[in-house]
């Protein structure tokens, strides 16, 4: 492990130097790429050096130890050596979290796919508020929200709605969302006051760039028509809605948020290949069995992660057996506590399994 920190700060004071360099700091491209790198290093490189830090603090004071005799410094020196003990073995596992492999799409934006599952107009409710949880979740981080599907019903209800996230880091947090989300309360269109349960599905999706996905214009057919349902000014009068058709994998892309028939084809374009480069990560995902067992359940989207027990104000995640009684808060868009969790049991998994192998 240590040979590896070595390397590694070596290359981060490297970066440093490069980044000084006249020709570099001409090269916008390659001057981006090294700031990404330093980035990158950056909190590896500090708590290294963190830990470099604390070990001379124990050899100075076993040194001083050893040399002084005034008790007032040697109590002194123990204090050192005792405080400097003890955060080694935090540093070093925080430094072993920091060295696992990342994944190579935590930066991306994301999209997120709801879809209300079993129970009807419940479900499509439950849908909605799931949806506006998120949208207050990423406002407080101060991520940008773009819908760019949604199919509602008449009673504030979604069956379906899918939106992008902007913002840094925003699948790194986000991918711990995807899941079967179940909700146990009484509807309020059920008049003999039973608890029914439904649920919702929830996909998250690293956004995918041209450069991860090529689309063969041979394998698309595009459709414009006019926008249907509620619309402002023009919506409705104009052929600005657009349906992607792809062949091959048989995906259908129908977006009409925008006024402009070419906001819309980009829109549709771009879920058409975050949709497409989802399916890349899906099989790649299938195909590490045993990366699989290394994280936070399956992975699967029809694994149920989380249940909403509305009579008893609770919240409990399966996958982790965390259960919270702060149903308000959390619908409310106070889902990081639930987040954090479960990035801290998915790094000790990995740890575990990494540690497994070494």
């Amino acid at each position: 492990m240590f040979d590896k920190l070595d390397d590694i700060l070596y290359r981060y004071e490297e970066v440093l130097n490069e980044l000084s360099e006249p020709e570099v700091l001409n090269d916008a491209a390659r001057y981006q790429k090294l700031m990404k790198e330093q980035a990158d290093l950056e909190p590896v490189v500090a708590k290294y050096k963190e830990y470099k830090e604390k070990k001379t603090g124990i050899e100075d004071s076993l040194a001083m130890l050893e040399e002084e005799t005034d008790e007032e410094l040697r109590e002194l020196a123990k204090e050192e050596l005792n405080e400097c003990k003890g955060s080694i073995e935090t540093i070093e596992q925080e430094l072993k979290i920091l060295l696992l492999p990342k994944d190579p799409n935590d930066d991306k934006n994301v999209i997120v796919e709801i879809r209300a599952g079993a129970g009807g107009d419940e479900a499509a409710l439950f849908a909605a508020e799931i949806y506006r949880m998120y949208v207050h979740f990423a406002e407080g981080r101060r991520w940008k929200v773009e819908t760019m599907e949604c199919e509602e019903i008449g009673i504030g209800g979604m069956k379906n709605v899918t939106f992008m996230i902007t913002g840094q880091g925003a699948y790194s947090v986000m991918k711990y969302e995807s899941g079967v989300h179940r909700v146990q309360r009484v509807p309020e269109t059920e008049s003999g006051g039973r608890i029914h349960t439904s649920t919702i599905t929830v996909a998250v999706m690293p956004e995918a760039e041209d450069v991860d996905i090529v689309i063969d214009e041979k394998d698309i057919r595009i459709d414009v028509m006019r926008a249907s349902g509620n619309g402002g000014q023009c919506v409705n009068t104009t052929d600005s809605a657009v349906r992607l058709t792809h062949y091959p994998t048989e995906i259908v892309i129908y977006s009409q948020t925008e006024k402009s028939q070419l906001q819309n084809k980009e829109k549709a374009f771009a879920l058409l290949r975050t949709k497409l480069y989802d399916l890349e990560c899906q099989k790649q995902h299938d195909a590490e069995a045993e990366a699989r067992r290394s994280q936070i359940g399956t992975g699967d989207r029809s694994e149920k992660i989380r249940t909403y027990n509305f009579p008893q104000g609770r919240v409990t995640d399966h996958r982790i057996n965390l259960t919270l009684y702060k149903l308000d808060k959390i619908m409310n868009g106070e889902i990081q506590e639930i987040v954090d969790a479960c990035i801290a049991a998915d790094q000790a998994a990995k740890l575990s399994s990494f540690e497994d192998n070494a």
